[in-house]
């Protein structure tokens, strides 16, 4: 899963149990929608991304630099408190929103579409949610 800034699920993918979380990094990222912001163009891309030490490769550094984000990864072997965690916490937060849904807390479904389909009803319950708090500040 990839967040905005505010926890607001912007794309979500399906693996399998045993596959490395990094293999998924770029797809997520070419599937982020455009963001329309300001007059003009509409952006495209995130401007950072902050990963934990799972996505630690410097192949795929390259390529997020390629497309004009600047990484903000942690690295492995070093010590903990690199600082990302203030960042990192509103992806698990994320998660942890779509673990209120039990149909996607524990599997059930066989089916991959069925599932797929839970998980987009739960991230958009999850987005209602966050613009209809919004709209009352």
């Amino acid at each position: 899963m990839i967040t905005d800034g505010g926890g607001v699920p912007l794309a979500i993918t399906l693996t399998g149990g045993n596959r490395n979380d990094v293999t998924q990094l770029m797809p997520l990222i070419e599937a982020i929608p455009a963001v329309r912001g300001k007059r003009g163009r509409p952006r495209s891309r995130p401007e950072a991304v902050y990963a934990d030490r799972a996505y630690d490769h410097d192949k795929y550094r390259r390529l997020v630099r390629a497309k004009g984000i600047q990484p903000f990864i942690a690295r492995r072997g070093t010590e903990h408190g690199s600082g990302l965690g203030v960042h990192r916490w509103v992806v698990e937060h994320a998660f942890a929103l779509l673990h209120w849904f039990r149909r996607l807390r524990i599997r059930w479904e066989i089916r991959d579409d069925i599932h797929e389909a839970f998980r987009s009803i739960a991230c958009s319950i999850i987005c209602w949610r966050r613009l209809k708090i919004n709209s009352l500040c």
